[in-house]
């Protein structure tokens, strides 16, 4: 998979994907306010839409949807950012796409949502 392309790019947006020196990030800048129309359903337990809510529903689709290799991924989310690490680019990319695929369908992303833990 070639995680560099346009197409790939173009595929997961609002995500970024960046490489550097063997170290892969996915990257989401919340304030974008993606999927925020999921998030205001929880608005009454505290969920926000912040970086620390898409981990809680990233942490949801590894374990009941994903089969890829996650145990290589490393989240750094904040208030302002989803952030996700690998030194295996090609499983965090196949990830991206995978999530980004999920977040698409609408009735499986607020599935999943309805299950997410807030931190």
């Amino acid at each position: 998979m070639d995680f560099t392309s346009e197409n790939f790019k173009r595929r997961i947006e609002p995500f970024k994907f960046s490489s550097q020196d063997g170290q892969h990030m996915l990257y989401l800048d919340t304030a974008d306010g993606y999927l925020e129309t999921v998030f205001k359903t929880r608005a009454d337990d505290g969920f926000e839409g912040n970086g620390y809510d898409w981990e809680a529903l990233a942490e949801i689709f590894l374990a009941e949807i994903y089969e890829g290799e996650d145990d290589s991924f490393e989240f750094d989310c904040e208030a302002g950012a989803f952030i996700v690490y690998s030194e295996d680019g090609k499983s965090l990319a196949e990830f991206a796409l995978a999530f980004k695929e999920a977040c698409e369908d609408s009735n499986l992303i607020a599935d999943l949502f309805s299950r997410a833990e807030l931190r």
